[in-house]
């Protein structure tokens, strides 16, 4: 199985139900994958399409 990395904590999960609740984004042409546990806490600054580097 494959391992999900958080872009934003570094959390680590192995694909599969565990990762089913993150969320990922495009940024810059890059994709980012965030932990249910960050993106719950920078929801409003996802929703503004703020990038990461400004949370």
């Amino acid at each position: 199985m494959e391992t999900e990395t958080c872009d934003h904590c570094g959390r680590r999960e192995e694909s599969g139900a565990a990762t089913l609740t993150w969320t990922t984004s495009v940024e810059h042409g890059r994709r980012r994958t965030y932990c249910d546990s960050c993106s719950r806490t920078h929801l409003r600054a996802m929703e503004g399409k703020l990038d990461s580097e400004y949370w």
